[in-house]
């Protein structure tokens, strides 16, 4: 790093504040929060804002076929992979104003602050928004970055349909968004994302920045549990097939496994439908999801291995019918080395304070930790409260993290001599 780089180049907080807020009123609900969903009018909206703001600063913008948004600032050998970071605009149904959105200006803020200091860096610079992250209007989630790594397929994509029978393929033609590039032949040096936590570690700790080293892999399950409907009144407790008792056994042993095997164990049933659903029939019948997470693999096959067993185990004892279903797997993501050292050291430089942190939620960086190194700032957030109208976050944390984000895409980038 040159001298330049040796002093503590900062961003612009208000800037990066005004520019959320801004974005913010595209979807605005009046609980205020953001109701954009993917490829929608408001989508068009808030993608035209951005890339208007991109190009102001400089940037030339590309996209691809699947909509994913690429604003580059030119660096002094064009040779070189960019630097990206980047994050997405869509948001959930009752969405706040952060997820998402804080990672594609905090990149916005960085470009900005470069160009308010007359910076060069040596390889390029990117900002990225991928499409369809939050998976609310369209499935599957993280669509955008997943067709960029080859996850699933463009078709596979442009298939899919909302509630209304309205498929991507046409919603991304009808907003303007289908773009040349061919999803993946973007070249990609490394890949930065700042990110609101989600959740409520980092504040609970009273820490500023979370530096992240991985994302938790998780294992969903459809589970069924088949009894017998009979009468509540007549039918003995002894000669009962109870669907839903069975089902909480294992809803229970759902909660005990992730207890078991600490301090990253997530063991979630989210789902339950249960038949007949009536107030004096013994249920016949119970449907639910059954969610496992874990930070590595070991861990994530050994709590796979139990659920299994004592869904097995409690069938012969109930003699009730059970089955059991892996209907998606997502492997751990631990990110890479540098890059995780990069984001610590770029708090460092500040004097923030900082731990380790896994997210627990699934991110674009994923799938970019697939095809480039790639890692991850956590910022805390109220309550550790999102996907939530009342989504809140201090603008001195947003600040950090942004500060954070610029020097470790500056550590990889390098400054031009």
């Amino acid at each position: 790093m040159n001298d330049v780089d040796s002093e503590r180049i900062a961003v612009n907080g208000q800037r990066l504040w005004d520019s959320l807020m801004e974005l913010a009123k595209i979807g605005a609900t009046p609980k205020g929060g953001v109701c954009r969903l993917a490829l929608s009018d408001l989508d068009k909206q808030g993608r035209d804002l951005v890339t208007g703001w991109g190009k102001a600063a400089g940037l030339s913008v590309t996209t691809d076929k699947i909509g994913n948004v690429f604003m580059r600032r030119a660096g002094k050998n064009p040779s070189l992979p960019p630097i990206v970071c980047g994050s997405h605009i869509d948001t959930q149904p009752t969405g706040g104003k952060f997820d998402g959105n804080y990672g594609v200006l905090a990149g916005l803020e960085v470009v900005r602050t470069l160009n308010d200091k007359g910076i060069q860096t040596d390889a390029p610079i990117e900002v990225a928004f991928w499409t369809n992250e939050e998976g609310s209007r369209f499935v599957p989630v993280m669509m955008g970055s997943g067709v960029f790594a080859g996850a699933f397929t463009l078709e596979h994509a442009y298939a899919a349909k909302d509630v209304a029978g309205k498929s991507v393929g046409d919603e991304l033609s009808r907003i303007g968004y289908v773009g040349d590039e061919e999803p993946g032949k973007h070249p990609i040096g490394a890949y930065f994302e700042a990110h609101i936590e989600q959740g409520p570690v980092l504040e609970d700790a009273g820490k500023t920045i979370g530096v992240v080293t991985g994302v938790l892999g998780l294992c969903w399950y459809d589970c069924v549990v088949t009894g017998m409907e009979a009468h509540a009144g007549p039918t003995p407790m002894a000669l009962r097939k109870d669907a839903l008792q069975i089902a909480t056994k294992i809803m229970q042993e759902t909660v005990a496994i992730a207890h078991r095997y600490p301090p990253y164990g997530r063991g979630t049933v989210g789902f339950v439908q249960c038949f007949p659903n009536s107030r004096n029939v013994i249920p016949g019948q119970v449907k639910f999801s059954i969610d496992l997470r874990n930070v590595d693999n070991e861990r994530l096959d050994a709590m796979d291995k139990e659920i299994r067993a004592f869904v097995e185990k409690t069938a012969k004892e109930s003699g009730l019918g059970i089955t059991i279903e892996q209907v998606s797997y997502f492997p751990p993501c631990p990110f890479e080395k540098g890059c995780v050292e990069a984001v610590s050291n770029g708090a460092k430089r500040f004097g923030y304070s900082m731990m380790d942190a896994v997210s627990g939620a699934g991110h674009d960086a994923v799938y970019m930790a697939r095809l480039a190194p790639a890692g991850m700032i956590f910022v805390p957030c109220k309550d550790g409260i999102s996907h939530n109208e009342i989504e809140d976050a201090k603008p001195e944390h947003l600040e950090a993290g942004c500060n954070v984000l610029l020097h470790a895409m500056l550590d990889r980038a390098g400054l031009a001599k």
